[in-house]
């Protein structure tokens, strides 16, 4: 693969671990969403098709849980990075959250969907989603009672992901940021950039599942560690 005229230089990975101190449940600890809920009947396709009403409740709840949420010290750390690289920096989010947008991040890829937007199950279409979704709710194009979360279930393909491993294979820096490197393909992006012959750095609460594979680590709360870091990257263009 040929590198772009315009490279991207940093690519960011961040994960629920960094939206934990806003209020938002992760999913993997002891106490994660997912020990709460049986993963099958409120993420997966099958799940959907078996039971609409719950899976819509479950996220109607993260919605609301989202919306009461605040962006913490950690994403307005890389709003102020961003607006120091622009688009020699990409963000990608495995969160379905909106707190880097409202923390004022501009160009936010997520890979696994988001609680704000919909889909239809029948034609595809996707559009902004209401705050409370419904299994009765009609398509605003097709007018099919199929809509649903445009987030990414089990067993689905995550999205933007050839824009994704292009900035991995010219990047000179990957961080991850809150992740458990236990959910593939975002665990695998760290061998993608090492092969491309990027640095890489984990800012993690701990160690994550593939955090020998980073060339470096910070451990700590992600609003004191990211903070701590991006004032070091920007201390360079001073």
């Amino acid at each position: 693969m040929t590198k772009s005229d315009n490279p991207i230089e940093l690519v960011i990975l961040t994960g629920a671990g960094i939206s934990a101190e806003s209020g938002l449940g992760t999913f993997r600890d002891k106490d994660g969403l997912w020990t709460k809920y049986d993963l099958a009947e409120v993420a997966s396709p099958k799940g959907f098709a078996a039971d609409p009403g719950k899976v819509h409740d479950f996220y109607n709840a993260r919605r609301r849980n989202a919306s009461e949420a605040s962006p913490n010290a950690a994403h307005t750390a890389l709003v102020e990075l961003e607006a120091k690289l622009g688009d020699r920096m990409m963000l990608i989010t495995q969160n379905v959250d909106d707190l880097h947008e409202r923390a004022g991040s501009r160009s936010v890829l997520h890979m696994h969907g988001a609680l704000s937007r919909a889909r239809c199950a029948a034609c595809g279409a996707t559009f902004d989603a209401p705050q409370v979704m419904s299994a009765d709710d009609p398509c605003p194009c097709c007018w099919n009672n199929a809509t649903r979360p445009d987030i990414v279930w089990f067993g689905e393909m995550p999205m933007h992901m050839d824009r994704i491993y292009a900035a991995l294979a010219e990047c000179t820096l990957f961080v991850a940021i809150g992740t458990s490197g236990t959910v593939y393909p975002a665990a695998g992006f760290v061998a993608e950039a090492r092969a491309g012959g990027a640095d890489t750095l984990e800012l993690n609460a701990e160690p994550s599942a593939v955090a020998s594979a980073f060339a470096d680590a910070h451990y700590g709360q992600a609003s004191q560690i990211v903070p701590a870091w991006t004032r070091e990257v920007l201390a360079q263009f001073e």
